[in-house]
């Protein structure tokens, strides 16, 4: 898990906010940014945000996190055995690397990621934006 790559996936206008304050702050009442690996990030997107078609995959660098980050059971529906990325501080826009859109299927549906520098990479149905 160390040195994997991992996903944070939010609005385009929330990334834009974030990068002028610099940060993306855990969300009210919360402890944590969420964060996901490539291969789990489809469940928390299918969850929270189906069928959005302004959401953004933040990869994220978590050499550059200057905040602990926990593996911890996600929610009840998850797979037990499944843990995920929780941030317990700000997420500093220095560390994100890559910014791709993060599209539904037809039905509304999101893809799993695999995982970047991998044979066989890819995103789903994502296109490049802008660079940091």
């Amino acid at each position: 898990m160390p040195g994997q790559v991992l996903l944070h996936v939010c609005g385009a206008r929330e990334w834009a906010g974030a990068r002028h304050r610099g940060a993306i702050h855990p969300r009210a009442g919360a402890r944590f940014v969420h964060l996901s690996t490539p291969e789990q990030v489809h469940l928390p997107a299918n969850r929270l945000f189906r069928g959005r078609g302004d959401l953004v995959l933040l990869h994220i660098d978590p050499a550059a996190l200057d905040s602990p980050v926990r593996w911890e059971p996600g929610v009840p529906a998850d797979p037990q055995t499944m843990l995920f990325p929780h941030l317990y501080g700000p997420l500093p826009a220095r560390a994100v690397v890559r910014v791709t859109a993060y599209r539904p299927a037809a039905d509304g549906s999101f893809p799993p990621c695999s995982v970047p520098g991998k044979a066989g990479y890819r995103l789903g149905r994502v296109t490049n934006l802008w660079a940091r």
